[in-house]
């Protein structure tokens, strides 16, 4: 079947997250199976090239999966017309400038989020992008993912009736790096480097909120660095200056009401990592990273409030589980798919650096909000 290659850089794949998620499981997942098909019959296909700043990690990665194209010379990826799209997922301060270099070389941007450190930048980006007349969008993955598919599918069939509150948790044990290694890596608690758990996590919630329940319309956040020394990985100690959790409340269009707590320094007690809890006059849901679970109004038990005897009612036993109804692929994965033929075929991608930017438009109110212990409202940005 004929190809239509098309040329990807990828900046950062010597992370985790550019490693793991987006080379391994997204596009050589996407060779794997063949391509992407395009409109006009033909297979699109990924020519990649890794960039990154330790030339002996690219070649070790290239080796390992086939790969023939590497360098540590960004500009002369950009400058080179082989090449019609810019991947990044460096860490968050080097991506503003890698992001502008790329619209400039006229290269379409995907981007892990955030997109910029600060929201100024942000929408100056997407206005950049937009003047240019490349291509963008941001990585927003939770949307792909099957549990929240599923809730998705419940609030546009009208499961909930009016929607009134969402309560989310997420988090886990990041160990301090002393006597266990740490599982993120330690410039996420390190302000000065882009860290912090609410530049990382309130972008996600802002496109989950806006997405799948109402816009957001205004944030209260409260924000702690509960461990305030780790272990970095040279087992050197530092002094973490980002925060590690923040807790929030946000109100969406309708007067909906959603919590979100965010904590590297909490540990599960929970089914999934997140979860998320959407009530209604209808009906209720639970969904988390794969299940959702759901109890209708008329199959609602009667709890009574009697704190002097014991509890013998098994209240997760009385919730049902959706169904997948239909094949769940990595989020990651799915979304470069769409981005792919956003760029080939012009197909919608509403995923896009304003999208980001109302991410990143978040998380500084949300750190305004904790830093001077006040309601911060959300202006709507203009196009």
């Amino acid at each position: 079947m004929e190809r239509t290659s098309v040329g990807i850089i990828l900046n950062g794949v010597t992370g985790r997250m550019g490693y793991r998620q987006h080379l391994v499981r997204s596009l050589l997942a996407i060779r794997e199976q063949g391509g992407v098909p395009a409109r006009d019959g033909s297979r699109i296909w990924p020519e990649l090239t890794l960039v990154g700043r330790d030339e002996n990690r690219l070649a070790e990665i290239a080796g390992r999966h086939g790969l023939s194209a590497y360098t540590t010379d960004l500009d002369a990826a950009l400058a080179d017309d082989a090449h019609q799209i810019y991947f990044d997922a460096q860490v968050t301060t080097q991506r503003e400038k890698a992001i502008r270099a790329a619209i400039e070389a006229g290269k379409h941007v995907y981007t892990e989020k955030p997109l910029a450190e600060g929201f100024l930048a942000s929408v100056e980006l997407a206005r950049l992008a937009a003047a240019k007349g490349v291509r963008n969008g941001v990585v927003q993955d939770k949307l792909f993912l099957p549990g929240l598919r599923k809730l998705k599918r419940l609030v546009d069939g009208g499961f909930f009736g009016r929607i009134l509150s969402v309560r989310g948790e997420f988090g886990y044990w990041v160990f301090e790096g002393d006597w266990q290694a740490a599982q993120r890596p330690s410039w996420n608690y390190r302000a000065e480097d882009g860290g912090g758990i609410t530049l990382d996590m309130f972008p996600h919630w802002h496109y989950v909120l806006e997405q799948i329940i109402a816009p957001v319309t205004a944030v209260t956040a409260v924000t702690a660095t509960h461990i305030p020394e780790r272990v970095d990985e040279t087992g050197t100690r530092y002094r973490a200056t980002a925060d590690d959790a923040a807790y929030g409340i946000f109100e969406l269009a309708g007067g909906i009401v959603a919590q979100v707590n965010s904590s590297w320094a909490v540990r599960v007690h929970r089914d999934e990592l997140v979860e998320f809890q959407v009530d209604g006059t209808h009906g209720s849901a639970v969904a988390g990273l794969r299940d959702c679970r759901i109890q209708h109004r008329g199959a609602t038990p009667m709890p009574v409030w009697n704190p002097d005897l014991p509890v013998t009612e098994a209240f997760r036993a009385q919730w049902q589980t959706v169904p997948d109804n239909g094949e769940h692929d990595n989020a990651f994965k799915v979304q470069w798919e769409a981005f792919l033929r956003h760029v080939v075929d012009g197909e919608p991608f509403p995923w896009d650096f304003l999208a980001g930017a109302r991410g990143v438009q978040l998380a500084e109110a949300g750190l305004r909000s904790a830093r001077e212990g006040r309601r911060v409202t959300i202006e709507e940005i203009p196009r």
